[in-house]
């Protein structure tokens, strides 16, 4: 397990056909290229293509099977891209703790 960019998974991310190739693998369970080709209305070739970008970035991963790999969600780079939102919630909820803070030291 490594460790990813949230920078790395949103820019995966940012390109529909891996969001597809995602959302096939995440709602019909592990699948080989060939499977995934039936699903999302791209070659195999670009499917590879994707899901090495896919890999790379921390959201899928592999088994091999015989002559053929069959790919999994991987949620680890989804972990390091929920830790980078879950930041920004942190900082919004310490500045409301503040802004309560200020507010009820002026009421006293």
């Amino acid at each position: 397990m490594g460790t990813y960019q949230a920078g790395t998974v949103l820019d995966a991310l940012g390109d529909p056909t891996r969001r597809a190739i995602l959302d096939t693998l995440r709602r019909h369970g592990p699948s080989s290229v060939t499977g995934l080709a039936g699903r999302v209305p791209v070659s195999r070739p670009a499917i590879s293509q994707h899901l090495k970008v896919l890999g790379g970035a921390g959201l899928v991963e592999y088994e091999p099977r015989g002559t053929r790999n069959i790919y999994r969600v991987d949620r680890t780079g989804l972990a390091s891209l929920r830790g980078w939102l879950d930041s920004f919630w942190d900082e919004a909820l310490d500045a409301f703790a503040d802004h309560v803070r200020q507010t009820e030291g002026k009421g006293r």
